[in-house]
C-alpha cells in the first residue's frame, strides 16, 4: 500500500506557475491599460500642485518641488469664468442644485414605471414600454430645439427648474429599463405572497421591493449622478450665466483667451469638476456591481 501511494502521488490540480505565458499576458495587458489611464491623471494632480515658474521647466512627469495649494484655491473662488471671478463654487452650487433633485426625482418615477412594468400588466404595457425604450436611443441632438420651444412656453428656459425637468425626463427611459429588468428577476411568489397579506401596489413597492433593491438603485444613482454632473450641453443651452453648471464653468476657465494661460489652475479646477462623481462612485462601488450582476442589465 505504501508503495502505491508512493507511486500515486498527490491528487488534485496541479498549482499553476505565477511567471506562465497566460499570466504574463493577462497582467501585462492590466498593467499596460491602467497606466494608459493613470497617466494623464497623473500628471494632472502633480500639474495642479506647482507654481507657474516650475511648470514652465517643462518636468511635465517630476513631482512638484515645492507643493503649492495656490492653484486650487484660485480654481474654486478666483478664477474667472466670463464676466464674473469667483471661480467653481457657483457653478459647483448650480450643479448640486440641478443634480439633487434630478436623481431623485428621475429615479423615484423611473423605479415605479419599473415595477408597474414588471409586475403589474396592463393594457398596452408592452407597446408602452416599447416606446419609452425607443426614447432612450433617439439622439439628444435632435430634441434640442422642441425643448428650447417647450421651456420657453413653459416660462423655464435659462431656468435652473427647467434644466432640471430636461435631466429627469431624458434619464427616464434607460433607469425605466435597468428598474424594470431587475424587477422581473425577483421571484414572483414574493409578491403573491404580499398580495395575500393584503398589501396592494404602494404596499409591495414600499416594504417588499425598496429594501431588496438597494443594489439598483446605488446603479440608478451612480449613472444619473454621472451623466447630471458631467453634462455640458444641456448646461450651456437651457441655463444662462449665473445659472451655469460647473462643467460649463470649467470651459470658461480651460478655454479663456485672456492673460496667461494657468495650467496648473486648469488642472486644479478640472480635478475638482470631477470629485462629485468620483466620491460617489468609490463610497459604493461594490453594490454598483452587485446591482450590475444581479440583472441590471438582463433584457
Amino acid at each position: 500500500m505504501a508503495n502505491s501511494a508512493t507511486l500515486t502521488g498527490p491528487t488534485g490540480k496541479k498549482p499553476r506557475k505565477m511567471l506562465s505565458p497566460r499570466n504574463i499576458m493577462l497582467y501585462g495587458t492590466l498593467i499596460v491599460v491602467a497606466m494608459y489611464y493613470a497617466l494623464p491623471l497623473y500628471v494632472m494632480i502633480v500639474t495642479s500642485f506647482k507654481g507657474m515658474p516650475e511648470i514652465r521647466l517643462g518636468n511635465v512627469f517630476a513631482p512638484p518641488v515645492e507643493i503649492t495649494f495656490e492653484p486650487w484655491v484660485k480654481a474654486w473662488s478666483q478664477a474667472c469664468t466670463g464676466l464674473n471671478c469667483d471661480g467653481l463654487s457657483r457653478g459647483f452650487w448650480n450643479s448640486v442644485q440641478i443634480t439633487v433633485p434630478s436623481v431623485i426625482i428621475s429615479i423615484a418615477i423611473a423605479s415605479i414605471n419599473g415595477y408597474a412594468l414588471a409586475n403589474w400588466k396592463f393594457k398596452g404595457s408592452e407597446i408602452f414600454f416599447t416606446i419609452l425604450i425607443f426614447g432612450a436611443f433617439i439622439p439628444y441632438q435632435v430634441m434640442i430645439y422642441p425643448i428650447v420651444i417647450i421651456l420657453r412656453e413653459l416660462g423655464l428656459y435659462t431656468k435652473l427648474g427647467g434644466l432640471i425637468l430636461v435631466h429627469t425626463i431624458f434619464g427616464m427611459p434607460i433607469l425605466t429599463l435597468l428598474f424594470r429588468n431587475y424587477f422581473t428577476s425577483i421571484p414572483e411568489e414574493l409578491f403573491k405572497a404580499a398580495r395575500v397579506d393584503g398589501a396592494g401596489f404602494w404596499g409591495i413597492y414600499l416594504k417588499v421591493l425598496v429594501p431588496m433593491s438597494i443594489p439598483i438603485f446605488v446603479v440608478a444613482v451612480i449613472l444619473q449622478v454621472t451623466g447630471i454632473w458631467n453634462d455640458f450641453l444641456f448646461g450651456v443651452i437651457y441655463t444662462k450665466p449665473e445659472n451655469y453648471p460647473m462643467t460649463v464653468q470649467l470651459n470658461n476657465i480651460v478655454n479663456s483667451v485672456q492673460g496667461v494661460k494657468e495650467y496648473n489652475v486648469n488642472m486644479a479646477a478640472t480635478l475638482l469638476t470631477g470629485v462629485v462623481p468620483l466620491f460617489i462612485y468609490f463610497i459604493s462601488g461594490k453594490l454598483f456591481v452587485r446591482g450590475i450582476a444581479a440583472g441590471a442589465v438582463k433584457g
